[in-house]
């Protein structure tokens, strides 16, 4: 498949690029690091987009800063407000352990599945993104 122009990609937390600890930040989910630090290096924008508020909101954006994975912006598309007022995020994707159809993966003993982050590799490697 061609070679996608740059994304905007909204990026879940919990469940997505940590396992499920909340109110804590949990483990490193697999693969996570890795394939985010690719989608800057292709140029990709990645937003934030969590639950999370005040404290608990500022640890998750530090476990990208810690990580050195760029962040374009948190929980909002600084560029949709041109041309909406909707509080919905846009983006052209959305990662997101709860969404239907996103391949997850049980860890032992977790209660709630993770991302399969190699599926989503393959995925975005597939589409021409990575």
């Amino acid at each position: 498949m061609a070679k996608r122009d740059s994304l905007i990609i909204a990026v879940d937390f919990d469940g997505t690029c940590v396992e499920h600890e909340y109110p804590a930040v949990g483990m490193d989910v697999e693969g996570a690091v890795d394939v985010l630090r690719k989608l800057n290096a292709k140029g990709h924008r990645l937003i934030l987009f969590t639950m999370r508020s005040g404290d608990l909101l500022n640890a998750a954006a530090k476990w990208f800063k810690d990580r050195k994975i760029e962040l374009w912006a948190i929980n909002e598309n600084p560029e949709q407000r041109e041309w909406t007022t909707s509080p919905k995020v846009y983006a052209d994707l959305y990662i997101d352990d709860a969404a239907v159809g996103c391949p997850i993966r049980f860890i032992d003993g977790a209660r709630r599945p993770v991302i399969n982050w190699a599926k989503i590799r393959t995925q975005l490697e597939y589409d021409g993104v990575l």
